[in-house]
């Protein structure tokens, strides 16, 4: 699972950049402090998405 986190992270990294562009076209300022605090809510979508993708997955599955 930490190995998974450590890969959520990474991608959260690549796509950081064009959030922060997005925010900051849009007048809200990202700062250094608040990087960390996206990048774990980034992470927490991740794993939802990683999770409902595995649920269709093992469902399908099922039904094959």
């Amino acid at each position: 699972m930490e190995e998974q986190n450590m890969q959520f992270m990474q991608i959260a990294m690549k796509y950081l950049p064009e959030a922060k562009q997005i925010l900051d076209e849009t007048g809200v300022e990202l700062s250094m402090e608040h990087v960390q605090p996206v990048l774990t809510l980034l992470t927490k979508v991740m794993k939802d998405a990683y999770e409902l993708g595995k649920q269709d997955a093992l469902a399908e599955n099922e039904n094959n």
